[in-house]
């Protein structure tokens, strides 16, 4: 992946893109997507595989730090 300023960008939850969160809204901003697609992959994922999404989401939610 290229970044304009040549260091990588820090992985962060959003600030202003947060419903729970953050973490959908932090990786939507990180790779340029739409933040409710987003969270209706993570919705559906959290149905599909009968939870562990949710474990996913809670571990991330824990460890990436909150944009300033």
């Amino acid at each position: 992946m290229t970044f304009e300023s040549g260091s990588p960008r820090e992985f962060t939850r959003s600030s202003t893109q947060n419903m729970v969160g953050g973490v959908c809204g932090g990786i939507a901003e990180y790779f340029g997507w739409d933040v409710n697609i987003v969270r209706l992959a993570t919705v559906a994922g959290a149905v599909l595989t009968g939870g562990t999404v949710v474990l996913i989401y809670l571990a991330a939610l824990m460890l990436m730090p909150r944009r300033p």
